[in-house]
């Protein structure tokens, strides 16, 4: 990972535009090729980001200005002209072992991979923790059509869980063996901005029911 510390001015062109002046950030470049661009408050999330695959391009303007263009797939563009850096790292941060779930998210997890229909009509399971070079996938299904599809399970459903599955589609969907992969979100409840956002990038959102997921083993477990 690449870490910068920095005075720059940021300009995202794609669907929509969105300009952020000059001021200090921090600026991140990851091994699987995403850029993030981070303030020191107000938010954990970034401010503004370029998700893999993509590619960044280093050029001096001509004042003399550093600036880096970062490209996507579908040709949206980061702009990040860097005025001032304060601070320029790299480090190995390695393997990463995976996120380490709750037990509820676990028997989240485990239910619906034993009863996958419940979040959409003839879903059937293919694999439980499906993997990926950035992790695994929650469960992969066939749906009805025979089509595959990618199931991001989380207790609360937050933007964050909606920019993982994302990012697992752009890398299932590149691999023609499993194209078409379609995404659903399910979590026993979803902010409402992170439906907005499921629903604008094609995903499914499934609101899960526990307790009924419970019953469905044994209707006795729900009294606990």
């Amino acid at each position: 990972m690449r870490l910068v510390v920095a005075r720059c001015q940021v300009d995202y062109a794609g669907r929509l535009t969105a300009h952020l002046p000059m001021a200090t950030r921090v600026l991140m470049i990851k091994a699987d090729g995403s850029v993030l661009v981070h303030s020191d408050g107000g938010s954990y999330k970034p401010l503004n980001w370029m998700s893999p695959p993509c590619s960044l391009a280093e050029e001096t303007t001509e004042d003399g200005t550093l600036a880096w263009t970062v490209t996507s797939k579908t040709g949206d563009t980061l702009r990040i002209l860097l005025e001032e850096i304060l601070h320029d790292s790299t480090h190995d941060l390695g393997v990463d072992p995976g996120l380490q779930k709750d037990g509820v998210e676990k028997h989240l997890q485990e239910l619906l991979a034993e009863h996958p229909a419940t979040l959409a009509d003839g879903l059937r399971l293919v694999q439980r923790e499906f993997p990926t070079p950035i992790g695994p996938v929650d469960l992969l299904c066939r749906d009805a059509d025979g089509h595959r599809v990618a199931v991001e399970i989380k207790r609360r459903g937050e933007i964050d869980g909606v920019e993982q599955l994302t990012r697992y589609l752009e890398l299932l969907n590149r691999d023609p063996l499993l194209a078409p992969v379609r995404g659903i979100f399910a979590a026993q409840a979803i902010k409402p901005q992170a439906r907005t956002l499921a629903e604008d990038r094609g995903i499914t959102c499934a609101v899960v029911d526990y307790d009924a997921l419970r019953g469905l083993d044994d209707p006795s477990e729900r009294l606990f």
